[in-house]
């Protein structure tokens, strides 16, 4: 509203005043109406505010229970996880649109890594009349802005067709013809690239076959269930030499990391599932400042029988990284196998009873466990002389410390606490547990073996069981393989891909030049183009 000018002013007393009271009820309706959007903001602030704090404090519950869920079965567990997650995503969702709906102010704005070099570019020119809209003059370019857009163009299916001419001699009557390459399944119609992805898509993202026909089917492409698990167990067949010199690369260290996880596997005849077991030994040095390529091999047992690890192992002899499964007391009794054991575990019972008690005697086992934790990681990737060194220095007086108030902590504690529990549980172990302090190549817990099996957790969420004995040991199979191939720094899909375009006509002799180091050392950029 404009401010009425002094010679626009009624004369008028009377009329005056009416045009005060006018502008005051005008200024005092601005007010009120301010007022309210000020209260509004303010309980939109409050709101976000509590919206965030419970975002936070759902996080850690999911956190808490993603890692119990890890190495479980549980229906329960995995129900309330997904209902975390959808919670935590309204709640995100909602915070969203109450920052969309208030005032905009200044902010530091993150900074953004640059799109990836090897991605191909598009240029789309948005440019101006070449003539000045004011006088017609010919504009020059004085420069540009550039910005860039990320997208994704989704894959698709394309026929390769084989064509072999055949040639005839007019002279001889001789007919020649070149002879039909071989494919990686005889007779089959797939392609290096869709039998690795299919693969790829099962064991690596863990996305069952029945949804990927799923996918295929909307891109006009049937392909039946059966037909692609037909082609897996082709592949496996196929690559089964390679996963064995794998095996035997494996075998040939001097340290591994040992694991299992249960496996649901169908049971013929019953219309149920039995419990399967997938066994993971990981051979990687790298943290002691080792160049020694690092590898993991997988094995299916349709049992948990301690003579399973034994028959893996037996021709391996060094320290052997694991949790405290009794299966590998067998192993360690050969006299060439040395346990050592895992800090994580340990860890893990104390906080457990710090999270759900706040114990103060669990939260000062955490606090002196955290500090080993802390020399390790100053000390990751020095050469095994001078972690050893490094350990004995510092790491062995702090451990004789903590074994002292262990023992002492335990007299003050019911015997039959889960703190009492958790207390022996390190002592009993102690040996070794300490075992990596006097051997700079052995690791503080046993984490590289858990790590391989975080994929198959996923996996067994996803497609819920293995078919038969033999669906598992072609799991395995797969998994050795992927997850060689990611401990190398590689594309599993191209590098699967790249194995399954030159093995069918590979010497046997030679199978291990298709280990994923040895296809490491090619360029990069050529994987990825396989792909």
């Amino acid at each position: 509203m404009r401010a009425a000018t002094h010679s626009a002013l009624p004369d008028d007393v009377d009329a005056l005043r009416a045009l005060v009271l006018d502008l005051h009820a005008r200024l005092q309706s601005r007010d009120d109406a301010l007022q309210a959007r000020e209260a509004q903001l303010q309980a939109g602030q409050q709101e976000l505010v509590y919206l965030r704090t419970w975002i936070e404090r759902l996080k850690l519950d999911l956190a808490r229970l993603r890692r119990m869920q890890f190495g479980r079965s549980s229906e329960k567990l995995c129900a309330r996880i997904e209902q975390l997650e959808l919670i935590v995503e309204e709640f995100e969702v909602s915070a969203a649109r109450k920052v969309t709906g208030a005032p905009r102010t200044p902010a530091r704005q993150p900074v953004r890594k640059p799109l990836p070099a090897h991605l191909p570019r598009e240029s789309v020119i948005h440019a101006p009349e070449a003539a000045c809209a004011q006088c017609g003059a010919t504009m020059r370019r004085i420069g540009e802005d550039v910005a860039e857009m990320l997208e994704y163009v989704p894959a698709r299916f394309k026929v390769i067709r084989q064509v072999r001419p055949k040639l005839s001699c007019a002279c001889c009557q001789r007919i020649v013809q070149m002879p039909a390459p071989i494919r990686p399944i005889d007779r089959g119609i797939p392609g290096p690239g869709l039998l690795a992805h299919v693969a790829v898509s099962k064991f690596a993202d863990s996305l069952p076959l029945y949804r990927q026909a799923q996918i295929y089917a909307r891109e006009g492409v049937e392909l039946e269930r059966s037909t692609l698990a037909d082609w897996l167990g082709g592949v496996a067949h196929l690559v089964g030499p390679l996963v064995e010199a794998l095996g035997r690369y494996v075998r040939c260290a001097t340290k591994l990391h040992a694991d299992d996880t249960p496996v649901p596997v169908l049971a013929p005849g019953r219309g149920s599932t039995k419990t399967g077991r997938l066994w993971t030994y990981v051979r990687d040095d790298r943290p002691a400042g080792s160049t020694d390529a690092p590898a993991v091999w997988f094995q299916y047992s349709p049992d948990r029988k301690g003579e399973r690890p034994l028959t893996h192992l037996k021709h391996f002899a060094g320290i052997l990284q694991a949790d405290g499964y009794a299966g590998f007391e067998r192993l360690y009794a050969r006299g060439d196998v040395v346990e050592a054991a895992c800090w994580a575990h340990v860890r893990r019972k104390f906080y457990d009873l710090q999270v759900a008690n706040s114990s103060p005697i669990a939260a000062e086992a955490l606090r002196r466990i955290g500090a080993l934790y802390a020399i390790e990681a100053e000390i990751r990737g020095r050469p095994a002389q001078q972690r050893q060194a490094a350990r004995q220095a510092r790491a062995g007086p702090l451990l004789d410390e903590l074994h002292d108030w262990l023992q002492a902590t335990l007299g003050t504690v019911s015997k039959k606490s889960e703190l009492a529990l958790a207390i022996r549980y390190a002592i009993t172990r102690w040996t070794a547990l300490t075992r990596y302090r006097d051997h700079g190549g052995i690791e503080i817990d046993n984490n590289a073996a858990e790590r391989s099996l975080r994929a198959v957790a996923i996996g067994r969420k996803n497609y819920l069981f293995a078919g038969s004995d033999a669906g598992g040991e072609r799991a395995a199979a797969f998994y050795s393989l992927i997850g060689t191939a990611k401990l190398n720094g590689l594309d599993p899909e191209a590098y699967l891909r790249t194995v399954l375009e030159r093995i069918a006509e590979h010497p046997i002799n030679r199978i291990d030049e298709l280990l994923p180091w040895h296809l490491a050392a090619a360029p990069a950029e050529a994987l990825r183009q396989a792909a």
